[in-house]
Order: C-alpha cells, then sequence, then structure tokens
C-alpha cells in the first residue's frame, strides 16, 4: 500500500495568506517570512491552492 502525504503548506489566492501544518496542535497556523506572520486580509474568505496537480500519495 502506498502512503498518503497531507500538504504541509497552503497559500490564499485572494489575499496571500500563507500557512503551514503544525503537527504538535494538529492545526493550521500562520507562516512566519522573515520574522511576519503572513496573515493575509482578516475579512478574506480564504481560497486555497489546492489544485489537481498535487498528488497526496507516495509512490514506492
Amino acid at each position: 500500500m502506498s502512503p498518503i502525504t497531507p500538504p504541509n503548506e497552503r497559500k490564499c489566492l485572494r489575499c496571500g495568506r500563507l500557512e503551514v501544518w503544525d503537527d504538535d496542535n494538529t492545526v493550521w497556523v500562520a507562516a512566519t517570512v522573515d520574522g511576519e506572520p503572513q496573515r493575509g486580509t482578516r475579512h478574506c474568505v480564504h481560497e486555497w491552492n489546492v489544485t489537481g496537480t498535487y498528488n497526496p500519495i507516495t509512490p514506492q
């Protein structure tokens, strides 16, 4: 059986919010780039860059 590898980051196509997966707390959190959290726009209804090009199945 092939292992499933979930994404570890995502970016909003509307406001640019960048999030990374926090394994310790099992939640998405705003990424920090050059000491600044990448929060995007507070009232954005985020549209994540999930496309058909990402393949979660790792070939063996």
